[in-house]
C-alpha cells in the first residue's frame, strides 16, 4: 500500500522531471551526454529510505545466519555454513546509495541547503560503518568522483576516522542548518526534517562506533558514555523507517515464506536462547517475533542442518507476518534507544560504574520489550526471574542485547567483539570454516574489475577493531 511519504516522493520527482523536460525539450544546444542534476529532496528521500533498507540487506544477506538469528531450512547454505560468502547485493546496494550522499553533499554545499547536507553526512556515516564492519578496507576517497574507474581502497583504520568526522561535523551543522531552506515533506523518510533528532541520532551512531573500538587502544569508555548523554532518551526517537512502498522487507520475507518461497525461519540457537531451553526462563519476546510449531512449542533450525521433515507440517518457528519485527509495518532500524542503553551499560561497567550499568541495562531490556509489545508487568516478570536484584555484568549485556537487537546487522559486530561466546553457541553444522567468520570476502565486481586494488583477505581474516 502507497504511503503518504511514499507518494511525496513519486510525486517530487515526477514534478521535477516533468518540469525539467518541459525547459529543456527544445534546447538542442544542450549536451544530452551531460549528467543531470538530481533534485536533491528526492535524493534525501531514496537515500534515507535506503539506509534502512541497507541494514535489512546485510542482515537478510548474511549476518543473521552468522549470528544464528535465522536458519537457512535447506542443507549447507551457504551463508549458513560460512562458504565463501560476498553478498554482492548488499556491496551495490551500499555503494548506489553512498553515491547519492555524496551528491546530495557536493550539491547541497553548493546550494547552502544545510539541512540536506548535515542530515547526509549522518547517512553516509551509517552506510560507511556497514561497508567496514563487514568488508574491511574499501574504496571511499576517489569512489565517487568519476575521475576513475578503479579507486583505491582506504584503509579500516581511515574510514572509521572517516565516519567519526562526518558525525562530528554533522552535529556541528545541525544547529545553524536550522536557518537553511526547509526540507520538503515528506522528503526524510527518518524523521521528517527534525534536526533535533538527527543530532541525537548522531551521537547514537558516534558511541556505537566508539563503542566498537573495546577491543582495541583507542577505547575510550568515558569519550562513549559522553556521547550516549547527547542521543536518544527515548525508543520514540529511534532512528527508523516505517514507510515502504509496498511493505517492510521482513515482512516481505515472511510473506514469500507464508507462499514457499523459503525463507524466515528462525535458528535454534536464538528460539533455544529465549524458549527457556538455555537459560532456564521464558522469554517474553518470543510469542510476539514468531509462530508456534503444530505441537504448540518454539522449535528453530539448526543452521547448516536444514529443515526438519518433508515440509507438510509446521514444524518450526519462523518470521510471520504477525511478528512485531515483520509486520507490513514495522519499524526498520537504524539504531535505537535500547542499543544505546546496552552500549552505555558496558561502557559503564569499563568505567566501573556499576550503577549505572544496572540501570542503562535495565532501561535496555525494558525499552525493548515494551517497544514490540510487552507489558510492563511482563518486563518485570522478566528482569526478576532472570536477574534478580543481582549486579549486571558483560555477559549480560551481550546476552540481552543478543535478544533485543534481532535481526540487525549491528549483532555480527557485536559477536566478533565477544569472541561468539554466547551462551550454547556452536559452529554451523556442516561448516566451511573451522573457526566462526570474521569478515566477507570482496564481490566478484571488485574482484573482476579492480583486481588490483582488492586487498587479498580471507573469511578469518579479523578487522582492525577485532583483537
Amino acid at each position: 500500500m502507497s504511503t503518504p511519504r511514499t507518494l511525496a516522493l513519486v510525486a517530487t520527482v515526477l514534478v521535477l522531471f516533468v518540469s525539467g523536460c518541459g525547459a529543456d525539450y527544445l534546447d538542442v544546444n544542450e549536451n544530452p551526454n551531460a549528467a543531470l542534476r538530481p533534485p536533491l529532496d528526492g535524493l534525501l528521500a531514496s537515500s534515507s529510505s535506503a539506509t534502512a533498507n541497507n541494514q535489512f540487506q546485510v542482515s537478510n544477506g548474511h549476518t543473521a545466519n552468522f549470528v544464528q538469528y535465522l536458519a537457512s531450512p535447506n542443507q549447507a547454505n551457504t551463508d549458513d555454513i560460512y562458504l565463501q560468502v560476498t553478498s554482492g547485493g548488499a556491496w551495490s546496494n551500499l555503494y548506489d546509495t553512498m553515491t547519492d550522499l555524496y551528491d546530495l553533499i557536493r550539491f547541497g554545499e553548493e546550494d547552502g541547503l544545510a539541512r540536506h547536507v548535515a542530515i547526509a553526512k549522518v547517512l553516509m556515516a551509517a552506510n560507511i560503518g556497514l561497508v567496514v564492519d563487514n568488508w574491511g578496507d574499501a574504496p571511499y576517497s576517489d569512489a565517487f568522483t568519476g575521475q576513475t574507474l578503479r579507486p583505491t581502497y582506504d584503509s579500516a583504520e581511515d574510514l572509521y576516522a572517516t565516519i567519526f568526522n562526518l558525525l562530528d561535523e554533522a552535529i556541528a551543522e545541525l544547529p545553524a542548518a536550522a536557518d537553511a531552506p526547509p526540507i520538503r515533506s515528506g522528503s526524510d523518510f527518518v524523521y521528517d526534517g527534525n534536526l533535533e533528532l538527527w543530532r541525537r541520532a548522531a551521537y547514537a551512531l558516534r558511541a556505537r562506533y566508539l563503542n566498537h573500538l573495546s577491543e582495541t587502544d583507542q577505547y575510550d569508555p568515558a569519550a562513549v558514555l559522553s556521547a550516549v548523554d547527547n542521543g536518544f532518551t527515548g525508543f520514540a526517537q529511534d532512528a527508523d523507517v516505517t514507510d515502504f512502498t509496498v511493505r517492510n522487507p521482513w515482512a516481505q520475507v515472511a510473506d514469500n515464506n507464508a507462499n514457499l518461497l523459503l525463507g524466515g525461519w528462525l535458528s535454534e540457537q536464538f528460539v533455544d536462547a529465549l524458549n527457556g531451553t538455555t537459560f532456564d526462563v521464558a522469554d517474553p519476546r518470543l510469542p510476539l517475533l514468531t509462530n508456534l510449531n503444530v505441537d504448540s512449542l518454539y522449535v528453530g533450525t539448526t543452521n547448516g542442518a536444514g529443515r526438519r521433515g518433508d515440509g507438510t507440517e509446521v514444524l518450526e518457528s519462523y518470521l510471520v507476518l504477525e511478528g512485531a519485527l515483520s509486520a507490513e509495518t514495522s519499524p526498520l532500524d537504524i539504531i535505537t534507544y535500547a542499543e544505546l542503553k546496552f552500549i552505555e551499560a558496558e561502557a559503564a561497567l569499563a568505567t566501573s560504574d556499576q550503577e549505572r550499568a544496572n540501570a542503562a541495562f535495565t532501561s535496555g531490556v525494558t525499552a525493548n520489550m515494551r517497544e514490540i509489545g510487552v507489558d510492563s508487568a511482563g518486563v518485570t516478570r522478566y528482569l526478576t526471574a532472570a536477574y534478580g536484584d543481582d549486579d549486571i555484568d558483560r555477559d549480560d549485556v551481550f546476552r540481552e542485547k543478543y535478544a533485543a537487537l534481532f535481526l540487525s546487522p549491528e549483532t555480527w559486530v557485536d559477536a566478533r567483539r565477544y569472541d561468539y561466546m554466547y551462551e550454547d553457541f556452536t559452529l554451523a553444522r556442516n561448516a566451511a570454516l573451522p573457526t566462526f567468520p570474521l569478515r566477507l570476502l570482496y564481490p566478484a565486481t571488485e574482484t573482476d574489475r579492480n583486481a588490483a586494488n582488492v586487498p587479498d583477505v580471507t573469511m578469518t581474516d579479523a578487522l582492525f577493531w577485532d583483537r
